[in-house]
């Protein structure tokens, strides 16, 4: 199930796209200023955030530089009250993805969040000569497949989407296996081990690396 992060000040119009987004299958997580917005994104890393400007505490033009300073691959959709051409050009300048003014209709924005989903569902990711293909499910190292177990896929799918970052153990569980609460952290170092032999074994260059008491990493 997809994340969205909801950042918007405004408790009904908050409460309204939750609910709504929420009926359409998507798992939706929520805040109501700058500060909790940030701090969400790092815990949880959403698929997409639908992010109000005119944050409190820290404003949303600063949260959406700091997001896409950290993590490029989420999508962005800017929502606020100003639709003056200024705001649009500099919301694009700063990195957002799509902009809807309100009032809006919810059909819209549902059908713009399909879409970027989409957008970043289909794009292929790559380390060095390592290739994943979310449309076709299908990895590739130097030319030649390689066949993953749904874990292990979404495992590399994670640690690629966030390529030279290092993932924590608890983001990796949160991510791969959805919170679920009877699953041990160490099936972390399990899985990625069986894709380091999978992917790792037959390479000269290891892409996969373990940070000593923070987690893994992938880079070219």
């Amino acid at each position: 199930m997809k994340k969205i992060l909801i950042a918007e000040d405004d408790k009904t119009i908050r409460e309204t796209i939750k609910d709504f987004l929420s009926d359409g299958h998507y798992y939706v997580e929520t805040a109501e200023d700058g500060a909790e917005a940030l701090q969400s994104t790092k815990k949880n890393q959403p698929d997409l955030i639908i992010l109000d400007l005119g944050l409190p505490k820290i404003t949303g033009e600063a949260v959406l530089k700091e997001v896409k300073k950290l993590y490029p691959d989420i999508p962005v959709i800017i929502l606020t009250a100003r639709n003056q051409s200024i705001d649009v050009v500099r919301g694009f300048n700063l990195g957002a993805d799509d902009y809807i003014a309100k009032p809006f209709e919810l059909e819209e924005l549902l059908a713009r969040v399909r879409v970027k989903l989409k957008d970043k569902q289909d794009k292929k990711l790559q380390a060095d000569d390592l290739i994943l293909d979310p449309k076709s499910i299908v990895v590739t190292r130097n030319g030649i497949q390689i066949f993953l177990t749904p874990h292990e896929f979404k495992l590399l799918h994670y640690l690629l989407v966030n390529k030279g970052k290092v993932l924590t153990r608890e983001m990796i569980l949160n991510r791969v296996w959805q919170y679920s609460l009877d699953v041990d952290s160490r099936v972390v170092d399990v899985y990625v081990g069986y894709l380091r032999k999978k992917i790792d074994s037959n390479s000269s260059k290891k892409l996969i690396s373990s940070i000593r008491g923070f987690g893994y990493v992938i880079k070219d």
